[in-house]
């Protein structure tokens, strides 16, 4: 299985001029944007076994991932 990481313009292609123009104008988006990066590569190091993690860990990852994207998400239409 390949796995490739969330990116945002990836996940959101129709948001994506929208995703770079908020994070350059609204500080608690970039904020956003930069946890969600964090985070999305965190996963995708363990899912690669670069830095293995427990499941424990690996769903709290994954649960502030999609809280994040949620609250980006509803940035992008509001």
């Amino acid at each position: 299985m390949t796995h490739v990481p969330h990116e945002l313009p990836e996940e959101f292609p129709e948001h994506a001029e929208k995703i770079h123009a908020l994070k350059g104008e609204d500080a608690h988006f970039a904020k956003l944007f930069d946890a969600y990066h964090e985070v999305n590569r965190a996963i995708h190091r363990a899912e690669t076994n670069i830095e293995p993690t427990d499941d424990f860990h690996m769903e709290e990852m994954r649960k502030e991932r999609l809280r994040l994207k949620d609250e980006i998400f509803g940035m992008l239409v509001g």
